[in-house]
């Protein structure tokens, strides 16, 4: 079994705020996606071409509280302090084959998509965000469905305390993928994307 890039997660306070953040700084316009019903979110997403995508996800202020921590942290008090100083690049998830049955492993559901995700019990981010989440799509994934717009990754750095640990992370993933792992103070998570106007970096801890 081999893991490859599924999607990037950006995180904002709104959702309208971290659509327009981010087709500001790349100049291409997002798509629509969908409500999270598990977890009282909802999303835009962005084409990386035709393997991978972006997704800007945010609490969906119309949706009943889940009864469960929200995923990628955005329940947390730490979460939500560094949101408020905009939209932030927060987590990648992996594509793979098969995941074993367990509590922290949830089928979930957005629109006519079907996957099955790793989620921690309390929603937080394996390794403050630079390990990556694991996702089985049981429904063809989204970029077979997105506009090109002409975005694509360039790169992925993943900054951590432990970059021995995090490299045996996605080694034990048997992680297929051109990703820098690096050793810095604290998590970093950062991705270059080549667009139709240049190069722009994200990613800021």
């Amino acid at each position: 079994m081999s893991a490859t890039l599924d999607h990037l997660v950006i995180a904002a306070r709104t959702l309208p705020e971290g659509r327009a953040w981010l087709e500001g700084r790349l100049g291409v316009p997002m798509q629509d996606g969908g409500k999270h019903e598990n977890f009282g979110t909802h999303n835009a997403l962005l084409s990386l071409g035709p393997d991978c995508y972006l997704e800007v996800i945010a609490t969906n202020p119309g949706a009943p509280a889940p009864t469960r921590p929200r995923w990628f942290g955005l329940d947390t008090p730490e979460m939500k302090d560094r949101l408020e100083d905009g939209p932030a690049l927060i987590h990648w998830v992996v594509a793979v084959e098969t995941l074993t049955a367990g509590p922290e492993v949830l089928d979930l559901s957005r629109g006519e998509n079907r996957w099955t995700l790793t989620v921690p019990e309390d929603g937080g981010l394996p390794m403050n965000g630079v390990a990556p989440s694991c996702l089985v799509w049981h429904t063809p994934p989204p970029p077979g469905r997105l506009t090109d717009v002409g975005v694509r990754l360039g790169g992925l750095r993943l900054g951590s305390p432990t970059p021995d640990a995090l490299r045996a992370v996605l080694d034990t993933l048997n992680f297929v993928g051109e990703v820098e792992v690096y050793e810095a103070p604290q998590a970093e998570l950062r991705a270059v994307l080549e667009t139709p106007n240049g190069l722009v970096t994200l990613g800021e801890w």
